[in-house]
């Protein structure tokens, strides 16, 4: 199975070669790194300024839905480091054995309702009862827990059973936003995070929905047992939990 799924990423081009092989215990190695696609913007900008500290590091990201990575590293895919969407999924490696160490806790998602043709500040959520809101975007629950949440937020709206109709699923929260962002979709409720980068800034507008209209989103990070001895491992996770890293997670949009 490992094989099979390390031949995949590689012929797919998500991992280049060298990030496939395990490094030298105590020497900087190559850092693979799994992410929720809410951390896009952020982790593209904490990497940037990692690099800069850190010239010589071998650093790939691979973005995508934080349940499809947990089923992947259940079978030993080649990631030293996950971060999640949820504290669930990581919590649930560490119960199986599969961490060197801990969760540790890095943001706090938000959500949005986001939409190119309305502003959806003028009437929050009932924006989605328009006639001309026909497709609702949004990422897949059974797997996506930006999903979990959109569904809750439908939910303490008294919402859901007049929108269920109109949801379209999105693998991760990502292709959530890209489907909104394309027009496939005529709104979305979509994270804050993505909502603050370049695209969808252009594209729409959308309303930040209330802390309290789901439960809180806390997003951890795991370690996993490939990155035991990867120093660039550990100098990167020392480095997110910089005052500069917590103020780029700020500046898009994530609690701390």
């Amino acid at each position: 199975m490992l094989r099979i799924l390390l031949a995949a990423l590689l012929l797919s081009g998500l991992l280049p070669a060298w990030a496939a092989r395990p490094p030298q215990a105590g020497r900087p190695g190559p850092l693979t790194i799994a992410a929720a696609a809410d951390l896009k913007y952020a982790l593209d900008s904490l990497v940037t300024m990692f690099k800069r500290q850190h010239p010589q590091a071998q650093v790939t990201v691979v973005y995508g839905s934080s349940g499809k990575f947990y089923e992947q590293l259940t079978h030993a895919a080649p990631f030293d480091l996950f971060f999640s969407a949820d504290s669930n999924y990581p919590r649930r490696l560490q119960q199986a054995g599969l961490t060197d160490g801990a969760p540790v806790a890095y943001a706090l998602g938000r959500l949005v309702l986001w939409s190119r043709k309305l502003d959806p500040n003028a009437q929050g959520l009932n924006t989605l009862l328009s006639p001309q809101v026909r497709r609702v975007a949004i990422a897949n629950p059974a797997h996506a827990p930006y999903g979990q949440k959109a569904e809750e937020i439908l939910r303490h709206y008294q919402l859901y059973d007049q929108v269920q109709p109109k949801l379209v699923l999105g693998e991760s929260i990502g292709q959530a936003a890209q489907y909104a962002a394309a027009g496939a979709a005529d709104a979305g409720l979509l994270a804050y995070s993505l909502a603050l980068g370049p695209e969808l800034r252009r594209a729409g507008r959308f309303y930040l929905i209330p802390a309290g209209a789901h439960t809180p989103l806390r997003q951890s990070y795991v370690r996993l047992k490939r990155a035991s001895g990867n120093v660039t491992a550990t100098e990167f996770t020392a480095f997110i939990a910089t005052p500069a890293a917590k103020a780029t997670l700020k500046k898009y949009g994530f609690g701390l």
